[in-house]
């Protein structure tokens, strides 16, 4: 499992450093499990995005990985699922343990 220690602003760069000492910046692609998630536990992405407070077309982009959740609406899915930030969302470089 991998969690996020910082979140330093440096300039215009976000720059995110997990348990293993790598470091993100703004741009790099997120894998993340929501789809799977929504699925096992039977929800459509309409009543995903209204539980979620947003639009169907953010799951969409979500699910799909032409959106990376802001930390606000990570911290609702991590919620709503009773999971943490880390269990759904995933770096690209990293590898699932």
């Amino acid at each position: 499992m991998y969690s996020t220690l910082y979140i330093n602003c440096k300039g215009c760069y976000t720059f995110f450093v997990n348990v293993k000492g790598t470091i993100h910046k703004r741009g790099d692609r997120l894998q993340n499990r929501i789809q799977k998630l929504r699925k096992e536990r039977k929800l459509t992405q309409s009543e995903l995005a209204n539980d979620l407070e947003v639009t169907r077309q953010t799951i969409i982009s979500l699910e799909s990985g032409r959106y990376n959740a802001s930390l606000i609406l990570a911290h609702k899915i991590a919620r709503l699922f009773d999971l943490t930030i880390e269990d759904i969302f995933i770096f690209d470089d990293e590898e699932e343990e």
